[in-house]
């Protein structure tokens, strides 16, 4: 009993200093319904900071996302900026068109104000990477997004960059995380009603600008594409950065093309996600373009989709990858192309033949960012660095710009974006790559199936040996530590599986690359084959010894 009264106590409390009616009737209902179970849920901790930002389902109490979690989150991070002498500097805040995103952004403007800080904020709901650029361009000490990016619509998110303009990574989330964990009272944070800047669409034009230089003067630019925003943010950046360039107008999915936080085309708003593309492979089917482009809903991630003899296909984010790196390196590009540990090792042979630089880093471009002289950066998620230094984070509008212009080129030529991975697998040998991924309401599952792999490694996938079993928790000669497993297993096909949580999503992703040898064209179907063969095989005995 005295268990409930405390729980009781503690959401009376927070009632009490709720400053947004809708979670204040929210929790107020559940206090008088007596829901025990549900105020135990909500109150069973605090939503923790971390180099993700934070992310969670909207709703009231301190494991939720809301306006009193995003105050003492601003507070944390303005003292914070504070303690590492950007007293008075400037912190540009975006949002996309989730719930809750602009109240969240003008409260992070009314807290960075209050504490002495300058803020400026963007326009309207906008891309991710408007905010990353918009970062450097105006000199500021910090950004923050206010996105949950490609989640469920009842999620929003909190995203935080430094003045490098790239995501935050350790310890500046645990330095952070300290300081909000200091804010005591919401009354103790001053929250002015104005002070900051509303910027104008000058950062817009600005970024606009800057696309341009992500494609080759006088390259061809005919190619004809079905674009979906997936009812996110990027319709109207994409169709400009797409006329500013020279590319016939994309055709819209109509249904998906305006801002819409219910997503309700979609079961998930995530390219990746079976269905999502559905609206668009229907219209493709109806107008016959080249190719078929999408963006997730902050923009930050791009998709694209070929023609097929049995209809459209989504490229994997390893394809396009690979594809993009292929065009830089005709285009002459020099620098360091890197990837996340979880991605294509056909980059690797791609930069090796070209001679350019290699580095692979932990999962999220908050670390491919910060590779010394990055040139271009990918990972399979969808995301795609090609200009770093323009955006140094993923960039769905600058990655579709730079797809379209390759496609054109190949059509000019008579060829399709297929016919270049051909020529990739034939001279580097066929990557194939694939991903089980389980999502769980109950996180405790994923713990398990983490600890069932540790205790007992699996000795043989597909009826291969596993050569090499490495715990990441430990860290490598060339990796920081993190939560992840890999494994390489024996034989000709260089097979490859490696196992993490999502740092993002209620999710244990597991992901499976084998290469096989391609010597001529006729061995192509063959080798695909053969290579979604041990694909399926690896998966089913993996799904075994992890129990899930």
């Amino acid at each position: 009993m005295q268990e409930q009264d405390d729980l009781i106590t503690r959401a009376q409390a927070w009632l009490a200093e709720d400053p947004d009616p809708e979670t204040a009737a929210e929790l107020a209902a559940l206090i008088d319904a007596g829901d025990t179970a549900e105020l135990a849920d909500r109150f069973a901790g605090t939503l923790q900071f971390g180099t993700a930002g934070l992310r969670g389902e909207i709703g009231a109490g301190p494991m939720r996302m809301n306006r009193s979690v995003v105050i003492r989150a601003a507070a944390g991070l303005a003292a914070y900026l504070s303690a590492q002498g950007h007293a008075g500097g400037l912190v540009v805040v975006g949002y996309d068109a989730r719930y809750k995103s602009e109240d969240f952004a003008r409260d992070t403007a009314a807290v960075m104000t209050g504490a002495g800080l300058r803020a400026a904020i963007l326009p309207r709901p906008l891309p991710t990477p408007v905010l990353a650029y918009a970062i450097r361009h105006l000199g500021a000490v910090a950004g923050v997004e206010v996105t949950a990016s490609h989640n469920p619509p009842r999620d929003n998110g909190y995203k935080v960059y430094l003045g490098d303009g790239s995501q935050i990574v350790s310890p500046a989330d645990a330095e952070i995380a300290a300081e909000i964990a200091r804010v005591d009272t919401l009354a103790s944070v001053p929250r002015p009603e104005s002070g900051w800047e509303e910027l104008g669409d000058g950062v817009l034009e600005a970024y606009l600008a800057r696309t341009d230089a992500v494609l080759t003067p006088g390259s061809a630019r005919g190619v004809r594409t079905v674009y979906t925003a997936m009812h996110g943010v990027g319709k109207d950046v994409v169709l400009a950065a797409f006329a500013r360039a020279g590319f016939p107008a994309p055709v819209l999915v109509a249904e998906q093309a305006e801002p819409d936080p219910a997503f309700p085309t979609v079961a998930f708003p995530n390219p990746e996600e079976p269905g999502a593309m559905d609206l668009a492979f229907a219209k493709a089917a109806e107008v016959n373009p080249d190719i078929v482009i999408a963006n997730d809903p902050d923009a930050d991630r791009c998709a694209v989709a070929v023609p097929t003899a049995d209809g459209w296909r989504m490229l994997r984010g390893d394809e396009v990858g690979a594809l993009l790196a292929a065009h830089l390196v005709h285009k002459g590009a020099q620098g360091v192309f890197a990837e996340s540990i979880v991605s294509s090792s056909l980059l690797g042979r791609i930069a090796e033949a070209a001679g350019v630089g290699y580095e692979e880093t932990l999962t999220g471009f908050k670390w491919i960012a910060r590779v010394e002289g990055l040139r271009y950066g990918y990972e399979e998620a969808l995301g795609y660095c090609v200009d770093p230094e323009g955006v140094r984070d993923k960039d769905g509008v600058t990655a579709a710009l730079l797809v379209a212009e390759l496609a054109s080129e190949l059509k000019e030529q008579g060829r399709t974006l297929t016919d270049l991975l051909d020529d990739l697998a034939m001279a580097h040998g066929l990557h194939a790559t694939d991903q089980l991924s389980v999502r769980v309401s109950d996180l405790s599952v994923i713990a398990s199936a983490m600890a069932a792999l540790r205790a007992e490694p699996p000795v043989s996938l597909a009826g291969l040996r596993v050569v090499s079993a490495e715990d990441l928790t430990q860290g490598t000669q060339t990796l920081p530590p993190t939560d992840g497993l890999r494994y390489y297993l024996e034989g000709d096909y260089k097979a490859r599986v490696i196992v993490r949580p999502s740092g993002t999503e209620p999710k244990l992703k597991c992901y499976l690359e084998v290469v096989v040898p391609v010597a001529e064209a006729s061995d192509l179907a063959p080798a695909r084959t053969r290579g979604q063969e041990i694909l399926d095989a690896i998966k089913k005995d993996l799904a075994a010894a992890a129990g899930i």
